[in-house]
């Protein structure tokens, strides 16, 4: 499944992704640190919708409380419980 999320207090204004059952292909970010969001899609592109909140949920971007690599975390969680429930 193709999810599209509306970010909240970042750069990014969306992510992209696809999710199928708890993997996660295909990251893109709309808006932002162009370089680092391109290299971060990369990397965890195959990743578990769990090894990604290991890794980042949490995460800030300086004072925000807040980072795209977490809104990504919220973002797939999202996305697993929402496709899980249909």
């Amino acid at each position: 499944m193709d999810y599209r999320y509306r970010t909240q207090m970042v750069c990014a204004q969306e992510i992209r992704f696809h999710i199928e059952g708890n993997v996660i292909t295909n990251i893109s970010f709309i808006g932002g640190c162009n370089g680092n969001l391109k290299a971060l899609s990369k990397v965890l592109d195959g990743w578990t919708v769990e090894d990604i909140e290991a890794k980042l949920k949490g995460n800030t971007c300086g004072s925000k409380i807040t980072s795209c690599a977490d809104q990504l975390c919220k973002a797939v969680r999202k996305a697993y419980d929402e496709q899980k429930n249909a």
